[in-house]
């Protein structure tokens, strides 16, 4: 990698660390910023970043970036949480997600010519996980419903981890017959083999953290070291026994979560309570960093080549991924739930594609699928466009709708989606 190119990330990071409170009031947004940077030093600008040259750098990086929020993300997930809000958040990981991956499956066919069944299916499975930080201000902003806000950090929490069986085993059929392991070794290396991994390491690593803090032994600096070794360790045991790193990841961090909350069985042992977001902290922000120059790397060497022979099929597939494969299972998800139309529609528009997209997208192009240059097409620019409609359209349609709400609510108190406010636990 050009030390210009390493020169020009840290000076967009620093740049845009001191606008950043400012900018995310307005429609540039973090990832577009670094996505144009990288534009400018890909090979369509300056050439300082080069797929083919910087091939392991840039796995690494997107690899990496994903481990760290998969983990993360999965830590702070709260069986409470899921009881509050579940006819949200349960709904659509359950079904929502579920025909997305169908409806998506089924307007690739015509689309895509020339894909195989199973490489549709891949490209399906690849866009449906939602990235939260592409559209921030749509679940930042407090005037929205705390229901709607939770709900959908909940289901972008959740959704990337509970496609990956989905993708590993799409990745393998598609393989199948190329050289690749089959989809019964998959099954059984990437799902049981690195969820075994997950769990004994995320619940290995909890109970050391409980162990230490029940004796005071450990300084809040070092814990969250030893939270970031957590998911590095599951990555790497996974990659040795032949499985997913990323599914191993995920439970670990689910496993490290449950039990460090976990009440102790001895009430004669008093252990400090600590909430995995505190340990997870440092874990967390280095995952948002190097997500964030993800997305200068996507610009560079994923995006910038792709506009070069962008074809009609591609857009058009990406804008109904983005809109009817999104919204249209979304709503389906949501019947009887109560929610009013507005919240249905803008719970639906905010299911932007982002890191999770881009690294199966990079795993499937790396396995040389006879149709993965056209699927990497299609990935890198459903991402693009999400990157810049979503980023533009969050503070206004964040306004809009908390606007809506408030104005509804004065009139109707007991509004379903101010469920939340009220006390009220959803049936």
């Amino acid at each position: 990698m050009s030390e210009w190119a390493v020169v020009i990330a840290g000076g967009v990071v620093v740049g845009y660390g001191a606008l950043s409170r400012r900018l995310s009031t307005t429609v540039v947004s973090g990832p577009l910023v670094f996505m144009l940077v990288g534009l400018v030093i890909g090979p369509v600008g300056l050439d300082l970043l080069d797929r083919a040259r910087d091939a392991e750098v840039i796995q690494a990086l997107l690899e990496s970036a994903l481990v760290l929020l998969l983990f993360a993300d999965a830590s702070g997930i709260r069986a409470r949480d899921l009881r509050r809000e579940e006819f949200l958040p349960l709904r659509l990981l359950a079904v929502g997600l579920p025909v997305t991956m169908a409806l998506g499956w089924l307007a690739a066919w015509p689309l895509l010519p020339g894909l195989s069944v199973w490489e549709l299916a891949l490209a399906a499975i690849i866009l449906a996980p939602t990235d939260a930080a592409l559209g921030q201000q749509a679940v930042s902003n407090q005037r929205v419903p705390a229901l709607v806000r939770g709900g959908l950090s909940v289901e972008s929490g959740l959704n990337d981890g509970l496609a990956l069986p989905f993708f590993v085993v799409a990745l393998a059929a598609a393989g199948e017959g190329h050289g690749h392991p089959g989809v019964a070794e998959t099954f059984l290396r990437a799902l049981l083999l690195s969820g075994a991994i997950g769990t004994a390491v995320g619940w290995a690593g909890a109970s050391l953290l409980r162990w230490s803090l029940s004796r005071g032994w450990s300084s809040s600096d070092w814990r969250q070291f030893m939270a970031l070794v957590v998911p590095v360790v599951t990555y790497l045991l996974c990659a040795m026994g032949e499985g997913s790193g990323f599914i191993g990841a995920w439970v670990a961090g689910l496993a490290f979560g449950v039990h460090l909350r976990r009440a102790p069985t001895d009430p004669g042992i008093r252990v400090q309570e600590e909430d995995p977001a505190q340990s997870t902290r440092f874990t967390e922000r280095l995952g948002l960093l190097l997500a964030s120059l993800s997305f200068l790397v996507f610009g560079a060497v994923i995006l910038g080549p792709v506009l070069h022979h962008l074809t009609w099929r591609s857009v058009v597939y990406a804008l109904l991924s983005l809109t009817v494969i999104r919204m249209l299972p979304v709503a389906l998800s949501l019947i009887g739930t109560g929610l009013r139309p507005a919240s249905v529609a803008y719970i639906g528009w905010f299911g932007p594609r982002g890191l999770a997209s881009l690294v199966f997208g990079l795993i499937a192009f790396e396995e040389h699928l006879p149709g993965g240059t056209l699927l990497g097409e299609v990935i890198a620019v459903t991402v693009g466009m999400s990157i810049l409609l979503h980023g533009a359209s969050a503070p206004f349609l964040g306004n809009r709708y908390a606007e809506w709400f408030t104005r509804t609510l004065r009139v109707k108190p007991n509004l379903r989606e101010n469920a939340l406010a009220n006390g009220e636990v959803p049936p």
